[in-house]
């Protein structure tokens, strides 16, 4: 197999997926637009030709259109909703990749050999996604993925056959020559390109590579090998794993958390022996527990180094009490007495990803304070509970209880909102160590004795004095802050002020609608 065959694939592109997640059908749609911190992310055809685009302001989308349709962007829904399709192309060609929501690439060499080649690979594959209601979809070959999604982008409508666009093998940098370097989505470094008359790709790789990589680093060197079509990320999946698959069934519905993370132990030990058996340790886990009425509760979890037996039944023992919370008021069940739920007929536990074992092997003088950290706090987490050591993230935002993240001690940190973006209103460095969530109630009054009140215009009707009943030694304020003004009930509209007492304990305190708030304090 030639390295140029090696990289060749398939990537398959579903036009304006967020909007076909979001409102369940296939294109076309009505005039719709996915909104998230007030500008357009995603919007339908129809809606871009009354020039309704990606990145626009809400007030100037909706200037253009007034009968558009606004909706809130739900990134989990587009995952969950693209799911169903690649298990759909996984039956028809293995090893597909998800690349994003809507965006999926898998090798060329087999499928394409199974059908006679790209053209016909890319007919079956989508002739098996229309039959299925995805007539949108659109596939793009060539020799790595970055050059492969362009060609998807290219193909011509699906009334128009063929909805496939093939670069020939070895054309990749004569196919992107011509594009605009903005397809790159570097928005900082293609301004400065633009701003240096340098206005397409095909400009872009004529530069020197050394003086790219001089002038711009890592990533300008790593852009300027995609412009000249040396994508260097080929997928290579890797071959199936053993089968590390376990599961035990209960002849009798057990309802108990004790007895099923007892009964769980075996076979949790017949997954760690079958990773032992292939050299292999596992990373990431999914549980499934199948209850008696053939309903299945499947989650996924991480762990910071490599699972053992232990922290296998662990998950299961979380998992399960996750159940009990998550049971309606009034069910007759009783949680608080024996974790009890609806009887569990079966566990199943799946290896998601693993790892070589040598990657994970103790030192010649031990693993470190790491490992000797990573027990205790895991220890810790199995006395108290899933979510009773957790880990902290600093997130975007305004008030100080939406900036910080608290992720279960072991999974993946998840941050929605980007702490890098500007946000007008918030507050600088250096924060409170203190937190409170939710905002503690306090009374700030004057000298004698009646509550402080702020005006619109932010004037006080007097200076503060007291703090409940500690003596304010200090104060510094106000500064508005104002949020989702649009929004009725997520509105946010008061005044800031930091307060130090006779104690020396600073506070960061919040007025709003009369009333005085402590977000946090200092130490």
């Amino acid at each position: 197999m030639s390295a140029q065959e090696s990289t060749r694939m398939h990537v398959l592109w579903f036009p304006d997926w967020p909007l076909r997640a979001a409102l369940g059908s296939a294109p076309p749609h009505p005039p719709t637009a996915l909104v998230h911190a007030n500008t357009v992310v995603a919007c339908t055809a129809s809606a871009r030709a009354h020039g309704v685009r990606i990145g626009q302001r809400r007030r100037l989308a909706q200037g253009r259109l007034p009968s558009l349709r606004m909706l809130p962007h739900d990134p989990a829904k587009d995952e969950r909703a693209f799911l169903p399709v690649l298990r759909l192309i996984e039956e028809h060609a293995p090893g597909v990749h998800l690349l994003r929501p809507g965006l999926a690439a898998l090798r060329s060499r087999g499928i394409s050999r199974y059908h006679g080649g790209e053209g016909q690979a890319a007919a079956a594959l989508l002739g098996v996604l229309a039959e299925q209601g995805y007539p949108e979809v659109r596939i793009g070959v060539a020799d790595g993925a970055f050059t492969a999604e362009l060609a998807a982008r290219a193909a011509v409508s699906a009334d128009r056959h063929p909805a496939w666009t093939i670069v020939p093998s070895g054309g990749s940098q004569r196919f992107l020559a011509p594009l605009p370097v903005q397809v790159q989505g570097d928005e900082e470094l293609t301004g400065l390109l633009v701003r240096l008359g340098v206005t397409t790709l095909g400009g872009f790789a004529a530069l020197d590579a050394m003086a790219v990589r001089d002038r711009f680093g890592e990533r300008g060197a790593r852009l300027h090998a995609l412009a000249r079509g040396a994508d260097s990320r080929p997928l290579a999946p890797r071959p199936p794993d053993p089968e590390l698959v376990r599961e035990i069934d209960f002849e009798t519905p057990l309802g108990q958390t004790d007895q099923i993370a007892f009964a769980v132990r075996q076979t949790a030990d017949a997954v760690l022996l079958a990773l032992a058996d292939a050299s292999l340790v596992c990373t990431e886990v999914r549980i499934d527990l199948t209850d008696d009425d053939g309903g299945v509760s499947s989650r996924t979890w991480l762990h910071p180094t490599c699972f053992d037996a232990g922290d296998l039944v662990d998950r299961v023992r979380w998992q399960l009490e996750a159940l009990v919370e998550s049971l309606p008021a009034g069910s007759g069940q009783d949680a608080d007495a024996a974790h009890a739920f609806r009887g569990i007929v079966g566990v199943r536990i799946a290896p998601v990803a693993v790892d070589d074992a040598a990657h994970h092997q103790p030192g010649l003088f031990g693993s470190g304070t790491d490992e000797r950290l990573h027990h205790a706090v895991s220890r810790v987490q199995t006395l108290l509970g899933h979510r009773g050591v957790v880990t902290a993230a600093v997130s975007g935002g305004r008030m100080l209880a939406d900036r910080q993240v608290l992720t279960p001690w072991g999974e993946r940190s998840v941050v929605e909102r980007d702490p890098s973006r500007p946000w007008p209103g918030s507050l600088p460095g250096p924060l409170p160590a203190e937190v409170f969530d939710p905002p503690r109630p306090i009374r700030v009054s004057g000298a004698e004795g009646r509550e402080v009140r702020v005006d619109g215009r932010g004037e006080l009707s007097r200076p503060p004095a007291l703090i409940d009943d500690e003596e304010v030694a200090a104060w510094a304020g106000p500064w508005p802050m104002r949020e989702h003004r649009w929004d009725a009930e997520r509105a946010v509209s008061g005044h800031r002020f930091q307060l130090l007492d006779a104690r020396h304990r600073a506070w960061l305190v919040f007025h709003s609608d009369g009333r005085w708030w402590a977000e946090g304090r200092y130490r």
